[in-house]
């Protein structure tokens, strides 16, 4: 059925218009927005938009009319670094963050990522989808459409498919679109602790075996002290290359090591973190067009100090900004309270920020072609805003601000509350 949907009324249409490619520096903040606009979608891709009355030829007996009025329209949110897939939570681990034990030390004592692996393996399929399932719900009801989910919860074959399988399998039945990316490179295995080599050849089998079942568009590795070096990552990341992967990497979260120069010259997509960064992995990352993908909700949840976003900008980057959700630094699902941390606490401005959650975060996972703006022929994913600009949406923050979602012209969240219904993609 030709399905039909008009929204007209918006006191403000972002639309973030403009050329399908990272937006760079002062780029960021020249977002596209339409006073008293409009929308027209036809099975689930926009047609057309504007402002005034000109959305009058579109109303017919057949189309159904949404009025927003005092409402703004943002594209749909997209959150290009999730750890959506885990078992279990880390709330033990609360007491030793708040008096100060380093993510390090942690992981060290075997927790951290140790902890959620053993939890990771333990879990059966359905509860890992189930456990994910609610997550995305969550992430849906705060306007998040596409997401970004990793591996890295396994480290052995078994459990890392397990992982990537549950998301792949919530990607057909779940409105938000999921790419999943191949992180077995997460940490190193306790049986492999004094054997690093070792477990980088069981990571090229591992690489190779999720490829040949295509569960995994891109290789993620964390390239950081006492964990992988650049060398490593170096190695781990060329491999990935060879067998067809596209590549990110967790880069300069701690330590300032070199990640991020690495990752441009590696031809990463994205380099994530990067609160260590330098000036020259900056220019590298702004030539080369890496998305420097960052990550406010975790430095603010670690009480670590955040990326120098601004200092980014005024040597070129483009920026993304994602929630990193995840069960050890950032156990949060809310996008929006990331955006709003990355203003407050990165100096970020409000256009800067949406072009961060939409357009660069496309580009940040190979989307932008489809998502990230609301332009003619894209993908009919947009948020309604119960605020009255971008600006209140930014400074009022800690709460929900969605009202309603809508996923290729389908209607999946009304007054906050999900209510799509299972569908096959």
């Amino acid at each position: 059925m030709n399905q039909k949907l008009l929204v007209i009324h918006i006191k403000e249409l972002y639309t973030v218009g403009g050329p399908n490619r990272l937006r760079m520096g002062d780029e960021m903040n020249q977002i596209a927005m339409l006073e008293h606009g409009y929308i027209y979608v036809e099975d689930g891709v926009i047609v057309a938009l504007g402002t005034g009355d000109a959305y009058l030829e579109y109303i017919k007996p057949d189309v159904k009319v949404i009025d927003a009025t005092g409402n703004i329209v943002i594209p749909g949110l997209i959150d290009s670094h999730t750890h959506l897939v885990h078992g279990g939570s880390r709330e033990h681990e609360y007491a030793m963050k708040l008096a100060g034990v380093g993510y390090l030390d942690i992981l060290k004592k075997g927790g951290g990522i140790l902890s959620t692996v053993s939890a990771t393996k333990s879990a059966t399929f359905e509860q890992l989808y189930q456990k994910a399932k609610k997550s995305l719900d969550l992430m849906l009801s705060y306007g998040v459409t596409t997401v970004e989910a990793k591996s890295g919860y396994g480290l052995e074959l078994e459990t890392e498919m397990k992982q990537l399988e549950v998301a792949k399998e919530l990607n057909k039945h779940h409105p938000v679109d999921i790419v999943n990316t191949f992180m077995g490179a997460h940490a190193i295995p306790v049986e492999f602790r004094n054997n690093k080599e070792d477990y980088i050849k069981e990571l090229f089998h591992m690489m190779k075996v999720v490829k040949s079942r295509n569960l995994a568009t891109f290789c993620d590795v964390f390239c950081e002290d006492s964990v992988f070096s650049i060398e490593d990552t170096s190695r781990i990341l060329n491999h990935a290359k060879q067998l067809g992967f596209m590549l990110k990497m967790h880069a300069d979260e701690i330590v300032p090591l070199g990640g991020a120069s690495l990752a441009a010259k590696l031809g990463c997509i994205s380099a994530d973190h990067l609160m260590a960064s330098t000036i020259q992995d900056m220019l590298l990352l702004a030539k080369h067009q890496v998305v420097a993908n960052l990550l406010p909700a975790t430095s603010f949840y670690l009480n670590k100090e955040f990326a120098k976003a601004r200092t980014m900008l005024d040597h070129g980057c483009g920026l993304a900004v994602s929630t990193d959700y995840n069960p050890g630094s950032t156990p949060s699902e809310n996008l929006q309270l990331a955006m709003q941390i990355a203003s407050l606490k990165m100096k970020l401005t409000p256009n800067e920020v949406l072009c961060a959650a939409t357009m660069n975060a496309a580009c940040s996972i190979n989307m932008q072609h489809r998502v990230g703006s609301l332009e003619v022929g894209k993908d009919a994913d947009f948020v309604i805003m119960d605020c009255p600009n971008l600006v209140y949406m930014i400074y009022h923050y800690g709460i929900n601000h969605v009202k309603d979602v809508y996923k290729k012209g389908m209607l999946v969240v009304s007054n906050q509350q999900v209510v799509y219904e299972e569908i096959r993609k």
